[in-house]
């Protein structure tokens, strides 16, 4: 049985066979990180049509998470994604009580929210800031409501130019865990399933999703044959840094005349 992954990198890799057609692959390299680009261009293959950018980085638990080498490295992939203008829904999903699932809610509390200072006071005209606004769902355990359905609800009465989803990944890789940010403009499944996607058809503005792979299935890293998922040791400190990093990359994104130094005393 194929392992399964939430990376569409890790699905065709050029040096492990052949890419199928209507697939796409680029690659560069800025010091010590990796970008590879897929972009999908038909139906009917293992993930849908669509881009997909992949930030291959060192892991989140050893690095700076105030370097601006990586924030900026993120920052520039995500423009690539986001429209030039209107606000943007930041959205947190994941369950913030279990650490490895807790990234959405984290990088929220990092993102600089800018949707309520008045505009008539041209406070934001004044500092060129742009609307931001961030939700999080919570869980439908929790809830009994699905993010699906609150997110259309909310994107329905504040009518954002596009939603940002933050979410943790599935890896098959070992060497991805706590390492690798993917951007997708593809929507994505709260788990896993169809029914409750998010994505343009069914918000009806663009959505762009962006997440770290947290866990995989122990079935690649061990003989096993239970259903079991395993997560790093380090997976509190990926989870904090990795929160830090995408937030500030969000915020060096849509604010782009703020400073990383601006950015984090203004979130800190």
């Amino acid at each position: 049985m194929p392992i399964y992954t939430d990376i569409a990198a890790e699905l065709w890799q050029k040096t492990k066979g052949t890419v199928p057609p209507g697939v796409e692959f680029e690659t560069c390299y800025v010091a010590d990180v990796t970008i590879t680009r897929v972009q999908i261009l038909r139906d009917g293959l293992a993930r849908k049509k669509g881009a997909y950018s992949t930030v291959d980085m060192p892991n989140f638990a050893y690095i700076d998470d105030h370097n601006r080498h990586y924030i900026d490295a993120i920052a520039h992939e995500l423009k690539n994604f986001l429209p030039d203008e209107g606000d943007i829904l930041v959205v947190g999903l994941g369950n913030a009580s279990i650490t490895a699932d807790a990234l959405g809610p984290e990088v929220c509390d990092k993102v600089l929210v800018t949707r309520h200072i008045p505009v008539e006071e041209d406070e934001r005209a004044f500092l060129k800031l742009r609307g931001v606004s961030t939700f999080c769902p919570g869980i439908e355990g929790k809830t009994g409501l699905p993010a699906a359905a609150t997110v259309r609800a909310l994107v329905k009465d504040t009518q954002p130019a596009a939603v940002l989803c933050i979410d943790s990944l599935f890896t098959g890789d070992p060497a991805r865990l706590g390492c690798t940010v993917q951007l997708t403009d593809t929507g994505l499944c709260p788990g896993g399933d169809e029914a409750k996607r998010l994505d343009q058809e069914t918000l009806g503005v663009p959505v762009i999703c962006m997440g770290v792979p947290t866990v995989m299935d122990a079935a690649e890293v061990c003989s096993c044959n239970h259903s079991l998922v395993v997560t790093p040791k380090e997976i509190d400190y990926i989870i904090r840094r990795a929160a830090n990093v995408l937030g500030l990359s969000i915020n060096r994104a849509l604010q782009q005349n703020l400073s990383v130094a601006e950015l984090t005393f203004l979130t800190s």
